[in-house]
């Protein structure tokens, strides 16, 4: 697999596993770490470097379950200015959480790097894909209704298998429209239309989407399943988030988009030391 290279950063797929840090600029996110001010979430993000985070995820839209929708207008108004003063500070690569077409077109004029869509290409983000080029986090995003029954034993997965169809196709389109395959990020939207059963299964089942090719991104950080595993509620999940992380770089899974990036670092370190043969500067001497 081809390395990604945005600005001057270099994603090296298969050397080591990338971390994304969450920054939610919105005032109900359901982990409950929402900032709006400026200043403070500029903080924020330059703090999330400093500990270790290769990208920084920015959204201004909430994806809690029950949330209400804000304008285009308003979305933007709250992460523009977030956006232009991180990136005066950083030339780390800088993630736009949005699905709106007209979002994606300013935030990357302000300084954005690459798009994470929650509803893969829909919503016309195929049509604005082609015309900027931009590296792509495809997330599958579909109703319970649409899978068959669901096993985490089964060595069939109905859950896996839709979804990995699902991605693939949603990567052939991509491909389509101009965009190389390491620019095509492939994202199984854990917590996304799926029940906590679900959310097992395709955890269970990430070599099933590692084996596609392209590049790959888990989002399990604080979700509900591992909650209603634990009976923690969202900031007590650390642990929780930990598990999926180590298990998803084990099936190899390239990019973990995290809440908690000192914590989860360490766990990134020691598992890829295991899985991929990375090692620190300076080990051994």
């Amino acid at each position: 697999m081809e390395s990604l290279k945005i600005r001057n950063q270099t994603l090296a797929f298969g050397s080591r596993t990338f971390v994304m840090a969450i920054l939610n600029v919105t005032p109900d996110s359901f982990s409950g770490d929402g900032i709006l001010a400026v200043d403070k979430a500029v903080a924020q993000a330059l703090e999330q470097i400093k500990l270790g985070a290769d990208l920084i995820d920015i959204g201004g839209q909430s994806t809690r379950p029950g949330h209400v929708p804000i304008s285009e207008e308003e979305e933007g108004q709250r992460i523009l200015p977030v956006i232009e003063k991180l990136r005066s500070h950083t030339d780390t690569i800088i993630s736009i959480d949005t699905y709106s077409p007209a979002v994606l077109q300013v935030a990357l004029s302000a300084g954005g790097d690459l798009l994470n869509s929650i509803w893969g290409l829909e919503k016309g983000l195929l049509g604005a894909l082609g015309k900027h080029k931009c590296p792509v986090v495809i997330m599958h995003n579909k109703t319970v209704a649409e899978y068959g029954d669901s096993s985490s034993s089964s060595s069939a997965s109905p859950v896996a298998a839709e979804v990995c169809s699902y991605l693939k196709s949603a990567a052939q389109d991509a491909l389509a429209c101009g965009l190389l395959p390491e620019q095509i990020i492939l994202d199984p939207g854990i917590g996304f239309g799926k029940t906590a059963d679900h959310n097992l299964e395709m955890l269970a089942n990430l070599k099933q989407l590692t084996a596609l090719g392209f590049p790959t991104l888990l989002g399990s950080s604080r979700k509900s399943t591992i909650g209603k595993l634990t009976g923690k509620a969202a900031h007590e999940r650390i642990f929780g988030t930990a598990a999926t992380v180590a298990l998803g770089i084990e099936s190899g899974i390239d990019i973990v988009r995290v809440h908690d990036v000192a914590e989860i670092l360490d766990v990134v370190k020691v598992s890829d030391a295991i899985v991929r043969g990375w090692r620190p500067v300076g080990w051994g001497a």
